[in-house]
């Protein structure tokens, strides 16, 4: 799967987030401060992580700022993009289960190693569900986004 980072700090949970990732035989392409003579400003990294996704370039993103509160906010500013901020295991389950999300943010504050290991663990295990109302509301959700990202 190819994987779209974004952080606007080099921190060490961006670092091992992007290890970690690799190491799960993942393709990461890195954004902001990840990446030489990027801009790091978190609305601008976590937009370009995020319309990576809108355009398929990559299956999915993961966006990282200090609380995790405005990459989250940028990345679902881009039509067809579902970004849950999420800080356990429980909330990356549902986030892919129940929202279909595509885009996860976590905060570089709150996120130690062994919890990233343990959200990315939920995130790629779950799968989005099923069931009626949980697909009309992500169906309403990429109304929201208007005619481009409804489908």
């Amino acid at each position: 799967m190819r994987i779209s980072v974004s952080s606007d700090m080099d921190e060490p949970v961006a670092r091992s987030l992007v290890a970690e990732l690799r190491g799960r035989g993942h393709e990461v392409l890195t954004h902001g401060a990840l990446r030489a003579g990027d801009d790091p400003q978190w609305a601008a990294c976590s937009e370009a992580a995020a319309r990576e996704v809108a355009d398929g370039t990559s299956d999915q993103a993961v966006v990282c700022c200090w609380t995790g509160t405005g990459a989250s906010i940028a990345a679902n500013k881009v039509p067809g993009v579902r970004a849950a901020l999420c800080t356990d295991a429980y909330s990356a389950d549902g986030a892919r289960r129940w929202n279909d999300a595509n885009v996860l943010a976590l905060s570089l504050r709150l996120t130690s190693e062994p919890l990233l290991k343990e959200i990315l663990d939920a995130w790629f295990a779950a799968r989005p569900s099923e069931e009626p109302e949980d697909r009309e509301n992500v169906a309403r959700i990429g109304r929201l986004d208007g005619p481009r990202a409804a489908s």
